[in-house]
C-alpha cells in the first residue's frame, strides 16, 4: 500500500514538472534585459552575444537568444519572486544531476572537434561544469570564454600542485610571459584536452612519448643504440610540470642512472666532490647522448 502511495506521488510530481515546463513560454531578451541590463554591455561583446540573436542565430534555440540556453522565461519572468525560475536553468548548479542537464546545454552545439570525448571524461565523471571553466557572459580571456584570465590560471583553480610546480627552477614555459622570449610560450592544452581523451592523464597523444615529441622531436629516434628508458616513457626521468632539478630531471644524477644501473663499476660517491662520478654533470660527463646515439661506437652512449 505504501508504495503505491509513493509511486501515485511521483507521477504527479513529474506531471507537474512537465506540466509548469510546458506552460513556460518565450519572452525575448528585451524583457530579460528590462532586470539584467548591468550584463548587457558585457555580454553583446561575446561570441555568444553576437550570434545568439534572431538575425545571426543558426538554429531556432540561437534565435531565442537569451532564452537559447536558458529556456523559457516566462515564469522567472511573471515572478514576484526573483529568485524563482521556474522552469530556466541557472547554470549555478551544485548537485551532479543539475550539472549534467546544464552541461546537455552546452553540448547541444559544442559536441564536436575537442569535446567529442567529453562523455565519460575525467573531468564529466567528477561533475565538473562548463560553467566552472568557462564565463559566457564576459570576455574574461583573450579566447576561448575561459573564467579567468588564463588556461593556466583557469586549471590551477582545481590543481593547485601542478601550478606550484611551473615555478620550480626547471618548469615548461607555462608562466604568463615572466621571462621575455621563454615563458608563456605553452598552455595546459599544448598536452591535454580537458574535455576528454582515450588516454590516460587527458594527454593530446597516443602516449606521453608522442606528447612531448610534437616539441621535442629530436629525442624521437630511431637511434642505432637506444637506452630504454627513454623508449618507454619520458616520465622515468622527467617531471613534466617542473623540478627543482635542472631538464625537469626527477633526481639529479648520478642518483638517477643508479635506479636502473648497478654503480659498482663506476663507484659515486656523494661525501667525495672532487669525484669524476659526481662533479658536473655527474654520468653525462661522459655519456653526452644520453637520449641515444647513431654513432657506430656509441653503445654506451658516449657519441
Amino acid at each position: 500500500m505504501r508504495l503505491w502511495i509513493v509511486a501515485a506521488a511521483l507521477v504527479a510530481a513529474l506531471s507537474w514538472a512537465s506540466g509548469a515546463r510546458a506552460e513556460a513560454t518565450y519572452v525575448g531578451d528585451q524583457e530579460c534585459l528590462s532586470c539584467h541590463d548591468d550584463v548587457h554591455d558585457d555580454y553583446v561583446a561575446t561570441v555568444h552575444g553576437k550570434l545568439f540573436t534572431p538575425e545571426n542565430g543558426r538554429t531556432e534555440a540561437m534565435r531565442h537568444g537569451c532564452e537559447g540556453c536558458h529556456g523559457p522565461g516566462s515564469e522567472h519572468a511573471q515572478s514576484d519572486d526573483s529568485k524563482f525560475m521556474g522552469s530556466m536553468l541557472t547554470f549555478r548548479a551544485v548537485d551532479a544531476k543539475s550539472i549534467e542537464q546544464e552541461n546537455a546545454v552546452c553540448l547541444t552545439c559544442h559536441r564536436s572537434g575537442v569535446q567529442l570525448q567529453w562523455d565519460g571524461s575525467a573531468h564529466a565523471m567528477r561533475d565538473v561544469s562548463c560553467t566552472n571553466c568557462h564565463n559566457v557572459m564576459k570576455n574574461v580571456s583573450r579566447k576561448h570564454l575561459l573564467a579567468k584570465a588564463s588556461e593556466v590560471a583557469t586549471c590551477g583553480t582545481c590543481h593547485a600542485l601542478q601550478t606550484a610546480q611551473i615555478f620550480r627552477n626547471g618548469h615548461m614555459p607555462l608562466r604568463g610571459g615572466t621571462i621575455p622570449d621563454r615563458d608563456g610560450k605553452m598552455s595546459c592544452t599544448s598536452c591535454h584536452n580537458p574535455h576528454g581523451t582515450v588516454t590516460d592523464k587527458l594527454i593530446d597523444a597516443a602516449t606521453v612519448n608522442e606528447n612531448c615529441y610534437k616539441c621535442h622531436a629530436d629525442k624521437r629516434g630511431p637511434f642505432l643504440w637506444e637506452h630504454a628508458p627513454v623508449t618507454e616513457n619520458c616520465l622515468n626521468c622527467h617531471q613534466p610540470h617542473g623540478s627543482p632539478r635542472l631538464f625537469m630531471l626527477t633526481q639529479s644524477p648520478p642518483r638517477l642512472c643508479q635506479q636502473c644501473h648497478d654503480p659498482t663499476r663506476h663507484p659515486t660517491d656523494p661525501y667525495r666532490p672532487t669525484s669524476k662520478f659526481v662533479i658536473g654533470a655527474a654520468c653525462l660527463n661522459c655519456h653526452v647522448n644520453i637520449h641515444g646515439s647513431n654513432h657506430p661506437s656509441g653503445e654506451a652512449l658516449t657519441r
